[in-house]
């Protein structure tokens, strides 16, 4: 399988706390991969520092290039989508208006391959709600749907590889059943997704492989179906 991420020996910094320390990991293409581990054990900050949003040290390659000195926008318009945690829309604008703001050009894969591209009307298939409310204000939406125009505008930057950040927290059941449904279908699409989460049950609908962490460094790594049946790594570093 092609990487399309590799990360080699990154660390991270808050100020003078450190974060990471020296995480190893790839994504292959077409891949779901998840990072698991409690609050606090350092997955946004892998992925905050993955899109140069904090300090940081070590190698970053996506796509073939070295993105480890890039900032932010030039990451971006790489093609490396990021979908927060704390979803970051646009509270004044309206679905339709969140959505011009991720357009991007189209894209190809390494090989040449046409990436999948996005379109308002596309992703109104994907996210039937939004829809139904082209012309809501994002600040009159609720969590769910908020979480679900965060997703849609990302993909609107036709990217090739996708973090998302905790997709599953604070959100209603029936919502949770859609994100598990749209990860499945992007990753059809040949899309490669890095997902954060701490919620095993979501996780296992979804992802092909998984690093543990906790306290900023990798303690397991294998297989969704391996970590599913250890009820001992589940029990030390997943529980809370």
């Amino acid at each position: 399988m092609t990487a399309m991420l590799t990360i080699e020996n990154l660390s991270a910094w808050y100020g003078a706390a450190r974060i990471l320390f020296d995480l190893s990991f790839e994504v292959g293409r077409g891949e779901v991969v998840a990072l698991m581990g409690r609050n606090g054990a350092g997955k946004t900050t892998t992925m905050k520092a993955i899109m140069g949003l904090v300090d940081r040290q070590g190698a970053v390659h996506f796509n073939g290039d070295d993105i480890s000195r890039k900032r932010p926008f030039e990451i971006a318009r790489r093609g490396l989508g990021f979908t927060p945690e704390d979803r970051r829309i646009f509270a004044d604008l309206t679905v339709m208006e969140n959505l011009d703001i991720g357009r991007q050009a189209p894209r190809a894969f390494p090989d040449g391959t046409p990436a999948p591209v996005w379109t308002p009307e596309r992703l109104f298939t994907l996210f039937p709600n939004l829809g139904e409310m082209p012309n809501r204000p994002g600040g009159r939406m609720s969590g769910g749907e908020q979480q679900m125009l965060t997703v849609a505008r990302t993909l609107m930057g036709n990217p090739l590889l996708v973090l998302l950040d905790e997709p599953s927290e604070g959100v209603a059941p029936l919502i949770v059943e859609q994100m598990a449904n749209t990860i499945v279908e992007l990753k059809k699409e040949g899309l490669s997704i890095l997902l954060s989460e701490q919620n095993i049950h979501f996780a296992q609908l979804v992802s092909d492989r998984v690093y543990v962490l906790e306290k900023g460094q990798i303690h397991w790594q294998g297989s969704m179906e391996a970590l599913a049946a250890d009820q001992d790594v589940q029990k030390a570093y997943l529980t809370v």
